[in-house]
């Protein structure tokens, strides 16, 4: 046993002498080539490229021909390396005195010219159908002797490749980036390779256009977003394609969004999404309809207001659902200063004065005409009484109407009695009258003789006081 673990101890020193304690940095160097051919007689340039601060030495990796082994090319090491030899290249960066390396990059092909051999991909279709196939053919301009060999790229962010295929007609069904190279049998070297074609897959994802504001009813001049929802895309990165009317150059985004629309951008919208070598199918039609720019309409219950009292004002705007999502916005006379906070459509109002309200929603907020002015009067009151109807208010009217009926049944009393005193004061005059034209009717000689007597004595003063 002792003797085990001593033959696995000399194991692990002597794989740490030889390889050391290799750690990988995790960062993915991006490997570009200046031509992907060479010229006769030529080279091409390759340069490794990583992103990090440390000071790096490089290592250069060459897969001459199909299914061999990928060698070191042997005294590189720095960022550039020129060669005029093909294969598939790969590098990685090392810092400089350490073990700390980075992960290979993605592979380079570099073709070399003088073979003649010309490759093209054909494709009955670009787009695979959903639960369909598409057919790939590699085509060779000039008689050869080749083996061919598929690639597909599964992925264009993180460009991660796979063989798909030997044969020069191949059917696929999954989406991607598929190229098709040749090997010479003879010598086993890659002598060509055809552009890359894109093949879409068509995925069956749900996929609606939805209106972002919850009023269907759009006017013009508002600023509307519509949206492109795919169902159960969640996680992929999406590129979005619009069909819509009046416009050249609609969004990439899933988002829509259309400031002072017009009459003009009534219609069908639709979308579909891509990701990677995904697609959707196109989105039912979305029909947005707009309308010419609505007026609010302003009633009032009563146009007085009542004294202690106030009269209610409603404002709508049709339609005037709550999901409409109008609120109104009260101005009072001339001012343009709101009267109250955006309210749901009433007030109650005690002041004089013109009033007027209009309707607005959205951000930014869109505002409908204004509407017609409704004039609100007051009730002219008693100066000191605080309410009409209170009860000291009640009382005091009513002691002074019954104060009022007695004064004047004291005077109408009054009036009746100066009127029977004035009456008994006549009839009495007249029945003294009676008598005396009675006596001197009947020839009473003592009123005569008075009366005579009265006259004498009169003319006696008269005399007298002209003598002296």
């Amino acid at each position: 046993m002792g003797h085990s673990l001593l033959c696995l101890l000399g194991l692990f020193l002597l794989s740490t002498v030889i390889h050391g304690n290799t750690e990988e940095l995790g960062v993915k160097p991006t490997l570009t080539a200046d031509r992907l051919t060479i010229p006769a007689g030529g080279s091409v340039t390759l340069t490794c490229d990583v992103k990090h601060s440390a000071d790096f030495e490089y290592e250069w990796f060459r897969e001459p021909s199909l299914n061999t082994e990928k060698t070191a090319v042997v005294g590189e090491s720095k960022r550039e390396l020129v060669t005029s030899e093909g294969g598939i290249y790969n590098c990685r960066g090392r810092i400089k005195g350490t073990n700390s390396i980075t992960v290979e990059s993605d592979p380079v092909i570099i073709q070399e010219t003088g073979h003649g051999v010309n490759i093209t991909v054909t494709a009955d279709s670009t787009t695979i159908p959903a639960g369909g196939s598409v057919t790939l053919t590699c085509d060779v301009k000039h008689s050869a002797d080749l083996k061919y060999e598929w690639v597909r790229e599964t992925s264009s962010a993180v460009k991660s490749t796979e063989t798909v295929g030997s044969d020069k007609v191949i059917k696929i069904s999954k989406g991607g980036k598929y190229q098709c190279r040749g090997w010479r049998t003879d010598i086993t070297s890659l002598i060509a390779q055809s552009d890359p074609v894109i093949i879409q897959e068509t995925v069956s994802n749900r996929i609606d256009v939805t209106l972002q504001h919850s009023w269907s009813q759009i006017f013009t001049g508002e600023t509307i977003t519509l949206r492109c929802e795919i169902q159960g895309g969640e996680g992929k990165v999406w590129k979005y394609e619009w069909t819509a009317p009046n416009t050249n150059s609609p969004p990439t985004s899933s988002e829509y969004r259309i400031s002072r629309v017009s009459l003009s951008h009534s219609g069908d919208y639709r979308c579909r999404g891509s990701s990677d070598y995904l697609l959707t199918g196109w989105s039912d039609a979305f029909r947005l309809t707009v309308s010419y720019k609505p007026k609010a309409k302003l009633r009032a219950d009563n146009t007085t207001v009542p004294v202690g009292g106030s009269v209610t004002l409603t404002c709508s705007v049709n339609p005037s659902s709550s999901s409409s999502g109008w609120k109104y916005y009260w101005y009072r006379d001339d001012t343009t200063v709101d009267v109250v906070s955006p309210s749901n459509g009433q007030i109650s109002v005690s002041l004089e004065g013109l009033y007027r309200c209009r309707g607005g929603r959205g951000n930014p907020v869109y505002y409908t005409e204004d509407s017609q002015e409704v004039q609100i009067n007051t009730t002219v009151t008693v100066s000191g009484a605080d309410s009409s109807s209170s009860p000291v208010w009640l009382i005091v009217r009513l002691v002074c109407g019954v104060s009022l009926i007695i004064i004047l049944l004291l005077l109408l009393y009054r009036c009746r009695r100066t009127n029977s005193a004035a009456n008994e004061q006549t009839l009495n005059q007249d029945e003294d009258q009676q008598q005396v034209y009675s006596s001197l009717l009947h020839g009473d000689r003592c009123v005569y003789e008075t009366v005579r007597r009265c006259e004498n004595t009169e003319n006696d003063y008269y005399f007298r006081s002209s003598r002296r």
